[in-house]
């Protein structure tokens, strides 16, 4: 038998916030409204990238939307059409979520690809981008004071759909942008560049551009840290889509080295766009293999120092990877429920003091008064585990399978009970100790 315990007292590490997703809960042009469930989940942070479809829907987010005609005046107000993104972060905000703004464009898989091409003058790009942090976090324009903490510049520049430009030009257009934001709004965090992934890590038969992945990070790194082009830098995002919590694991463990390794120590980890990959990938990715993958890394994550944030890809319903919601449904998938299972323990705070004898994915939270544990069987066999909360006054016991959406199934004043954890299921055990 597997067992778990749970001891009152709290370590000093939070709860991180790890169940944040792409996307806003309001989509499809404010058709769908999503801002209860989101509440619900106590989703953290909702990262702007591939907001509404194609181009940004043409109206949403990114700079060229924002900013439509790049011969007007970036210093007058009238040259800016922020309508639908205020709208969009409203939502955002509305639902308890902080929004994650990425700074660039929509990928392009168009033949002409007018979007996503260096910036004509990366100084006046810049100074766009300032306005959108000062009409976000400072109320220019007619704006709000959100106090957005999290700005990404780009998205995957090492990608051509991303980016039709040479390294070194992102290079400079990241120069460029990090340094004025950073002059004019100290307070923000500023980084990139939300990396493809380092898969040829682990491949040694990756071939020439997967292997390109790994040399951007060098050479990035290398330049932010170099006198004469030197650049803010508070985080490190990069991408992933595995079907192996493991490779998830070991891909954030190297991105998180590389940084330590280049003096980048207080530079944030962050896994900005993760999902399951894999045979029938769509489909999975909804039903409970897909849940409790999510459930297992969330865990895994929680539990050790490489990764400090994580958004999952995509919370948009139409998104062929929204594995948040049922396609062209509102109606919430199990992986929507394995995220929501993470915030209760994100609503607790601190990460608990935890014994385990299992293999399989758990983490522990605590406020003083309440413990609980997620604990996730991805793809391994069915077993029976003890869970122990010593002293607790009472155990509620929630499960998440195809037919309970994170249900209670028992509850007993107690403080140890054991349950089948099943193939693929996560389990969410609360325990009052007051």
């Amino acid at each position: 038998m597997d067992t778990i315990i749970i001891n009152r007292a709290s370590g000093n590490r939070p709860i991180k916030p790890l169940n944040g997703v792409n996307g806003g809960p309001v989509t499809h042009n404010f058709r769908r409204d999503a801002r209860g469930l989101f509440k619900e989940a106590n989703i953290p942070l909702c990262r702007l990238h591939d907001i509404e479809g194609t181009l940004g829907g043409g109206k949403f987010v990114d700079v060229r939307n924002i900013f439509p005609l790049w011969e007007m005046d970036e210093n007058d107000p009238r040259s800016y059409d922020f309508t639908f993104t205020d709208e969009y972060l409203k939502c955002i905000v509305e639902s308890g979520a902080k929004p994650f703004y990425r700074l660039g464009e929509t990928i392009d898989h168009g033949y002409l690809k007018a979007h996503v091409r260096p910036p004509e003058d990366f100084a006046k790009w810049a100074r766009i981008c300032a306005n959108i942090v000062r009409h976000y976090n400072e109320g220019w324009a007619n704006g709000f004071h959100y106090g957005i903490e999290y700005w990404e510049v780009w998205n995957e520049p090492e990608n051509p759909p991303m980016w039709t430009g040479t390294k070194e030009a992102y290079f400079e257009l990241y120069r460029e942008t990090a340094n004025l934001l950073k002059k004019e709004f100290p307070n923000i965090k500023v980084g990139g560049y939300a990396s493809c992934g380092v898969y040829a890590a682990f491949n040694e038969n990756a071939d020439d551009f997967y292997c390109s992945f790994l040399t951007w990070i060098d050479d990035f790194l290398a330049y932010v840290k170099a006198p004469e082009t030197a650049s803010p830098l508070d985080f490190f995002s990069w991408h992933i889509y595995s079907s192996d919590p493991a490779e998830v694991l070991a891909h954030a463990g190297y991105c998180r080295e590389k940084l330590d390794a280049a003096g980048l120590t207080d530079v944030e980890c962050i896994l900005d766009e993760w999902n399951w990959a894999g045979k029938d990938m769509f489909e999975k990715m909804r039903g409970m293999t897909g849940a409790a993958f999510t459930a297992d890394v969330m865990c895994r994550l929680q539990n050790t120092d490489v990764t400090d944030v994580a958004c999952y890809y995509d919370a948009q319903p139409d998104q062929a990877y929204g594995g948040v919601f049922l396609r062209h449904t509102d109606e919430p998938s199990r992986t929507y429920y394995a995220l929501r299972a993470f915030g209760r323990l994100r609503a607790l705070g601190r990460q608990a003091e935890m014994s385990a004898e299992t293999d399989l994915a758990a983490a522990a939270a605590a406020d003083g008064t309440r413990r609980a544990v997620l604990l996730a069987n991805y793809e391994k066999e069915n077993r029976q585990v003890e869970i122990g909360f010593p002293g607790a006054k009472r155990i509620s016991l929630y499960l998440l399978d195809e037919t309970h959406d994170l249900s209670l199934i028992a509850e007993a004043p107690c403080d140890t009970l054991i349950t089948q954890a099943e193939k693929n299921t996560v389990l969410l055990a609360e325990a009052l100790d007051a």
